[in-house]
């Protein structure tokens, strides 16, 4: 029996994914539960074009993430902290205040895709990881300077 998994199943696939079960285990397990659907003609036809178009907006939005990526090559961020006589940051720069500089500079970027390689708690020089898409990652260098 064919059917067509509407979530990923432990052992068996994944979303979107046609796979074949035994009769009792689809008829009996699978489909009341809503992981799957009979695999029909038709069923198989509306799955291909539903690919088809999520696959044109994972292009569309991985080619919006790349020319992001290309426009910030370039830029070089200054952050302003308070800071004691030995460089020493009176606490520490988070993301938060990455996304905002990044905002001044013209540049839309959620907090949560931004990653530090070393965590800044001095003045001096860091780099930030920007993961605009799970393929398109930029190296944003920033400077942590005394206000």
């Amino acid at each position: 029996m064919e059917v067509i998994l509407k979530q990923d199943v432990k052992n068996l696939g994944e979303k979107d994914e046609v796979v074949n079960v035994k009769p009792g285990y689809g008829r009996n397990y699978l489909i009341p539960q809503g992981f799957a659907v009979l695999a029909t003609v038709s069923a198989k036809k509306v799955l291909a074009e539903n690919l088809k178009q999520a696959q044109f907006k994972q292009d569309k939005i991985r080619k919006d993430a790349e020319e992001v990526a290309a426009k910030l090559e370039g830029v070089k961020l200054t952050i302003g902290a308070k800071a004691g006589e030995t460089g020493k940051i009176f606490g520490a720069i988070n993301t938060i205040q990455v996304a905002d500089a990044l905002k001044k500079q013209g540049f839309e970027v959620d907090r949560r895709r931004i990653t530090f390689d070393q965590e800044p708690k001095v003045l001096g020089e860091y780099t930030a990881n920007l993961n605009l898409h799970k393929e398109v990652k930029v190296k944003v260098p920033f400077e942590v300077v005394a206000e």
